[in-house]
């Protein structure tokens, strides 16, 4: 049987299980409202999707609340990725790499300097 995302957040330890989950659903908000092919999600292109994600529903508390999460760069949402890839909830294509979410943008940068007054 395959194991909850909660479990897997709790044995891995790195991450919060909400951080875990927001990485999963951000996953089909991505595929839905930006991927060109929505079958096949790049590592860029999710962390892009999480970003947008995480404006709409924190705004300026984005970078806070994944920050709470374990979660302070895109790197760790790859992290994130290959742990649900490692436990079945997720699928990767050949040409996929965890390197594929190295600096895609900086949490500064998108989730602080975008609201300066």
């Amino acid at each position: 049987m395959k194991k909850s995302l909660e479990q897997i957040a709790r044995e891995d330890g790195r991450f919060n299980p909400g951080g875990v989950r927001f990485v999963y659903e951000g996953l089909g908000y991505t595929a839905k409202r930006i991927a060109d092919e929505p079958r096949h999600v790049t590592g860029q292109t999710l962390c892009e999707g999480l970003k947008r994600l995480a404006i709409e529903r924190w705004g300026r508390l984005s970078m806070l609340v994944l920050g709470t999460w374990g979660i302070k760069k895109t790197r760790d949402f790859g992290e994130i990725v290959y742990l649900m890839i490692d436990n079945k909830w997720m699928s990767a294509q050949p040409s996929d790499s965890i390197e594929d979410f190295d600096n895609v943008y900086d949490f500064q940068a998108a989730f602080k300097d975008e609201f300066e007054f």
